[in-house]
């Protein structure tokens, strides 16, 4: 009989070993899926720099169809996530790469605001259940204490999507004539052909569930699926946590309102960021990227540091709303900066871009640890569905004010607004609520170090 040594995570040396392991073989994976999907959903952006006066776009038309991939996305999001749930991850998040990967690529065929309007709806329902599917894997694999860093570092994708992605397409755009097809065109082309590639190794290369991991050794895969049992079974006791459960909860819905003011600024700032960064003097497309860079890789630097932050404390509520506020005032500065200091407006939207992207991990963190089983896949893709249409809203309300005032300030103005509400809403409810504990249940510790001492 061999006891192990408890390390100061409370896991043991057994857990601490099992979950590096995972740690190395499932995030490089998620988190190269998300940079894809960020990728393709906001390479728009920057295809409009050139794009809108291709095929005769306003601002208000480019914000309309920017977003309305939103309405895809929301009205199968819940349905994809079923699918999920019955299918299991690896067939699903297959399926869903594939076909948004062929409606990203076939973005190319824009030819107007109609075949706009239709591409983005069709590519937003392409990928509708992808993030929600991702939420739910990361709770089949890692203890609540372990989750805001690990969504973190999954989010982290995102600043990382757009700081690499910005000069990538910025280039892409100087493609003008090559075949005959535009700059915007090879954009689409090239940035979507990896989600279907990827979605033909997905099956090969992810694993469904803990018992079904061969690359664990079998005390690991004993040691995980005991632990993640345990724990479900804790957060089980005295609720129903059915598909519909989860549909129906009240924690469901108000989260989902929440996340929807969190998306507003998300998608207000990144769908805008490359429009406001040309505004901000005369740069050529290579250049805005090369300059839109800068503000998202300081935020893939914070938003790690962050999220480790609100795992040590468990003070998830606070950190999310903290973000939220930090980037509210990074956009309310932004807005008045942009006629005085290109510089200072730049460091604003650093500000606004670390705030946004900090929030996300201990935001979702929160719903993450409140549902289980079936309820966590139909919850968490109703918060995601629901608070994904702030995709729809805000990009579209940012070009009406753009198309109104004739400038990026009010636009900046009203997500600057919508962020610092939600941030107190978040606080407000959030705060005495169960944000997953900063370390084990005591039910889950105690069916962990069963299985580690022999």
């Amino acid at each position: 009989m061999t006891s192990l040594t408890t390390k100061p995570s409370g896991l043991g040396e057994l857990g601490d070993r099992t979950l590096r392991k995972v740690r190395r073989r499932v995030m490089p994976l998620i988190v190269l899926l998300y940079f894809i999907a960020y990728l393709d959903r906001n390479n728009v952006g920057f295809a409009k720099l050139t794009m809108s006066e291709d095929i005769g776009l306003t601002a208000a038309a480019y914000g309309l169809g920017a977003g309305i991939f939103f309405l895809g996305y929301a009205l199968l999001e819940v349905p994809s996530n079923a699918g999920m749930y019955r299918f299991g991850a690896r067939k699903w998040l297959a399926r869903i790469l594939i076909t948004w990967g062929i409606f990203a690529t076939a973005m190319a065929l824009v030819n107007g605001e109609t075949t706009y309007y239709i591409i983005r709806f069709l590519l937003g329902a392409a990928e509708a259940g992808f993030f929600p599917a991702i939420l739910f894997y990361l709770t089949l694999w890692f203890p609540a204490a372990q989750r805001v860093t690990v969504l973190g570092i999954f989010i982290l994708a995102q600043p990382i999507s757009n700081a690499l992605g910005a000069p990538v397409s910025g280039l892409l755009l100087q493609m003008d004539g090559v075949m005959g097809l535009q700059g915007w065109q090879w954009l689409y082309i090239i940035e979507g052909i990896p989600a279907i590639l990827l979605g033909v190794l997905t099956p090969i290369l992810m694993t469904d569930r803990p018992r079904d991991a061969k690359w664990l050794n079998a005390d690991e895969r004993e040691w995980l699926t005991t632990t993640m049992d345990a724990e479900l079974a804790a957060k089980s006791k005295g609720a129903s946590h059915n598909f519909l459960a989860g549909l129906k909860d009240k924690r469901t819905i108000v989260y989902s309102a929440l996340y929807f003011g969190l998306v507003c600024g998300i998608y207000g700032l990144g769908l805008w960021m490359p429009t406001i960064v040309a505004a901000l003097g005369k740069f050529s497309t290579a250049q805005v990227g090369f300059i839109v860079l800068i503000p998202y890789s300081i935020a893939a630097v914070f938003v790690y540091f962050w999220s480790k932050r609100a795992d040590k404390t468990g003070k998830r509520a606070w950190h999310s709303s903290v973000s939220m506020v930090l980037a509210g005032v990074g956009l309310l500065s932004a807005g008045y900066l942009l006629q005085v200091n290109p510089i200072l407006a730049l460091i604003a939207l650093t500000a606004a871009a670390m705030g946004i992207y900090g929030a996300i991990a201990p935001f979702l963190s929160m719903p993450s640890a409140a549902l289980t089983g079936a309820a966590a896949a139909s919850g968490l893709a109703m918060v995601n569905s629901l608070g994904n249409l702030g995709g729809f809203v805000a990009p579209y309300a940012v070009g009406l004010f753009n198309d109104a005032t004739g400038s990026n300030q009010s636009g900046l103005l009203f997500l600057s607004f919508c962020l610092c509400v939600t941030a107190v809403a978040t606080y407000l409810y959030a705060r005495k609520r169960p944000e997953g504990d900063a370390a084990l249940d005591p039910a889950v510790e105690a069916a962990a170090k069963a299985t580690v001492t022999r």
